[in-house]
C-alpha cells in the first residue's frame, strides 16, 4: 500500500511572500522524505484551495490523505475552519480517506527554529542573559492559543534569556498580552538594555508586517520562522504521529 498523501494546509495570503515561503517549506519536507507525495492547499487567497486539491487527488486515484494544518496553535482555523472543510470533502468524496494531523505547536522544534532565527539576526548564545525577548505572535481570541504562547514564553525564559514577554500583533481577549511595542517599552522600563523581538509566525504577510512595525524600538528583530529545517522535520513528525495514532485506533 502506498503511503498516505501529505496535504499541508496553509491559510493563504494576498502577500506573495506567504505562498512562496509555504512552498519552500514543503520542498524541504519532500527532500526529507523522498517518495512521499506532498501537496499544499490553501484556505483562501491562494490556489489550489483545499477542496479543489482533494477533488484532484481523488480523481487521480489517491485513497488516503493526511492533512496537516500549518498552524502554530489550536485556534479557530484548527478547531472549526479546517474540520468543516474536511467534513464537506468526506461527504463529496466518500472513497477518499481524509485525516487531520495535529497543529505544529507547541514543540521544541519550533523553539529551536525561533532561537536560530535570533542568532542569525545577531544575538549570540552568550547574549541571552543580558537580553530581553519579546515573543511576538500573530494573535488570537482563543484562550487556548493565548495560553500556549504564554507557556512558550515561560519555557524560553528558562533557557537563559533575562526576561521574556509574550505579545500579539492582533486582537486578543480583554486583559490579554500587549502589542510588541508595549512589551518592548515594558522591558525597557524594567531596566533591560538590550531587547530582541522574535516573530512566532511561519510566513510573511499582513500580521507579521505589523509585528515588524511594532518592533521598531528593539535592538534586534529576527525573521519569521519560514522554511526552517526544524519546521520541515516537525511536519514529517506530525505526519508520522497521525499515522501511528490511526494504527493504534484501529487496533483498539
Amino acid at each position: 500500500m502506498p503511503s498516505p498523501v501529505l496535504l499541508v494546509i496553509a491559510h493563504g495570503s494576498r502577500d506573495p511572500r506567504h505562498a512562496a515561503t509555504v512552498h519552500a517549506l514543503t520542498e524541504r519536507v519532500r527532500a526529507l522524505r523522498p517518495g512521499l507525495r506532498v501537496e499544499t492547499g490553501f484556505l483562501e487567497f491562494n490556489a489550489p484551495s483545499v477542496p479543489r486539491l482533494l477533488e484532484r487527488l481523488a480523481a487521480e486515484g489517491a485513497q488516503d490523505v493526511v492533512t496537516l494544518p500549518l498552524l502554530l496553535t489550536r485556534a479557530f482555523h484548527a478547531k472549526t475552519d479546517i474540520p468543516s472543510v474536511l467534513r464537506e470533502a468526506r461527504t463529496r468524496l466518500p472513497r477518499l480517506r481524509v485525516r487531520q494531523a495535529e497543529v505544529l505547536g507547541p514543540s521544541p522544534h519550533l523553539n529551536a527554529a525561533l532561537e536560530q532565527r535570533l542568532y542569525e539576526a545577531g544575538v549570540s548564545p552568550g547574549d541571552k542573559s543580558s537580553t530581553g525577548l519579546v515573543l511576538a505572535s500573530a494573535g488570537s481570541t482563543d484562550p487556548e492559543a493565548i495560553a500556549v504562547i504564554a507557556e512558550i514564553a515561560r519555557e524560553l525564559r528558562h533557557t537563559g534569556w533575562c526576561a521574556v514577554r509574550p505579545a500579539f500583533a492582533s486582537a486578543v481577549l480583554p486583559g490579554g498580552f500587549p502589542r510588541p511595542e508595549d512589551a518592548i517599552r515594558s522591558l525597557r522600563a524594567e531596566g533591560v538594555r538590550r531587547v530582541a523581538v522574535a516573530p512566532y509566525v511561519i510566513a510573511p504577510g499582513r500580521l507579521p508586517d505589523r509585528i515588524l512595525a511594532g518592533a521598531a524600538g528593539a535592538d534586534v528583530v529576527a525573521d519569521v520562522l519560514g522554511a526552517a529545517p526544524e519546521l520541515a522535520r516537525l511536519l514529517v513528525r506530525r505526519y508520522d504521529e497521525a499515522r501511528v495514532a490511526e494504527r493504534f485506533a484501529a487496533a483498539g
